[in-house]
Formats: structure tokens, C-alpha cells, sequence
């Protein structure tokens, strides 16, 4: 007979937050850096988010944009930024001309970047511009050469790996938006804005980490 403990299995008690944390949606705008200060003078988080004691829960490039989560909670944003919970991360790319399939099954099995390969990554031509806030400074335009969108889940997080990927397969990106981290989305929040997480998707994150 087997021992019923054998067949339990365990998931991490999700901690009750204090009053004082606090874990927010911000939407990152162009040029703006994943920090709240810059002794260079670049634009950062506290230009934008007046909230205390609450930091970047992983990054987005200067020149990225959309989904940045923040947070007082230093286990919440360790499991966040930690690849063994593969939280996976969703992406709106412009890049230069129309990938074919080829290229969009490179970018789906995993390229080299810098000597490792990537993993897997899940990705989408879309048909029609996705609807999205526009950038503050235009993307360059080039009547030569056409543009398309791709739509890009990661389960890991590289620096500037998107980036690099389409590069690599010949289509460099213009324009990088985050609209999602696990179930969390961006929706409607506008550049520069941000917003409390609700109880319920607190609860909803914590059990996608666990």
C-alpha cells in the first residue's frame, strides 16, 4: 500500500502582503530607463510613479515599452524575475519586411544569440497592425522597405533578446511593446500610467509562480 504523503503534493503558502506593499502595473514609455534614478539625467520610473519603497520586478530596455511590473515584495519580485518559474511574457515587434516561414520557424525552435541558444519561443505573424498607443517618437519610416508586426511569448529574459533573435533572422526590430506577464495584460493602461494590482490577480500571480 502506498503512503499517502508520497502522493501529496506541495505548493509554496502564498504570503499575505503587510499593508504597506504594494505591487503595481506600469506602462513603460519609450526612452524611459527600469530604475528611479540615473545619474546621467535620463527619464526613469520616478518621473512617473510616486509610490515608496516599490522597485522593478525585472526590466524593459530604454528604448522598450509597455508591461513593467513593480513591487515592495521582495519574494514576489524574485519569483518574477527568477527563470526557473518561466513566467512567460508576451511581445507586439515591429521589424523590417515580412518574415517567411522559414524565418518564423527559427525564431519558434530557438536561435543563437551571443553562443547560446534561446528556447523556444511561441510566435505569430499578425495579419493587421495590432491596436496599440503610439510612440512618442515616430518609428523611422522607409518607403523601400515594408514593416509587419509579430506577436512573441518568451518564457526567459534575456537582455534585449527579442532584439537580438529577429536580428538574427534578418528582420530587425523597430518597435518593442510588452502586453503581458502570465495573465496579467497591459489592456488599456496608457504610457506613463499605472495602477494597483487587484486582490484577485495578486492571488491569480502568486499561483502561476508556484
Amino acid at each position: 500500500m502506498s503512503n499517502p504523503r508520497q502522493q501529496r503534493r506541495y505548493y509554496p503558502a502564498q504570503p499575505r502582503p503587510t499593508p504597506e506593499q504594494r505591487t503595481l502595473i506600469f506602462c513603460k514609455p519609450y526612452k524611459v530607463l527600469s530604475s528611479f534614478t540615473d545619474p546621467e539625467g535620463h527619464r526613469t520610473l520616478g518621473d512617473y510613479v510616486d509610490v515608496p519603497n516599490v522597485y522593478a520586478a525585472g526590466r524593459l530596455d530604454y528604448d522598450s515599452e509597455g508591461l513593467l511590473l513593480l513591487t515592495s515584495d521582495g519574494r514576489l519580485a524574485h519569483r518574477i524575475t527568477h527563470p526557473r518559474y518561466k513566467l512567460k511574457k508576451i511581445y507586439l515587434v515591429q521589424v523590417e519586411n515580412i518574415p517567411n516561414e522559414t524565418a518564423l520557424e527559427q525564431l519558434r525552435q530557438g536561435v543563437v544569440v551571443k553562443g547560446e541558444q534561446t528556447r523556444p519561443a511561441e510566435v505569430e505573424l499578425l495579419s493587421t497592425e495590432p491596436s496599440i498607443f503610439p510612440r512618442t517618437e515616430p518609428v523611422r519610416y522607409r518607403a523601400t522597405i515594408p514593416t509587419t508586426w509579430l506577436k512573441i511569448g518568451l518564457r526567459e529574459g534575456r537582455k534585449r533578446q527579442i532584439r537580438h533573435m529577429t536580428a538574427t533572422v534578418g528582420h530587425p526590430t523597430l518597435r518593442l511593446v510588452r502586453i503581458a506577464i502570465g495573465s496579467l495584460m497591459l489592456g488599456q493602461l496608457a504610457p506613463g500610467a499605472w495602477r494597483d494590482l487587484t486582490a484577485d490577480e495578486l492571488k491569480t500571480l502568486w499561483r502561476e509562480l508556484s
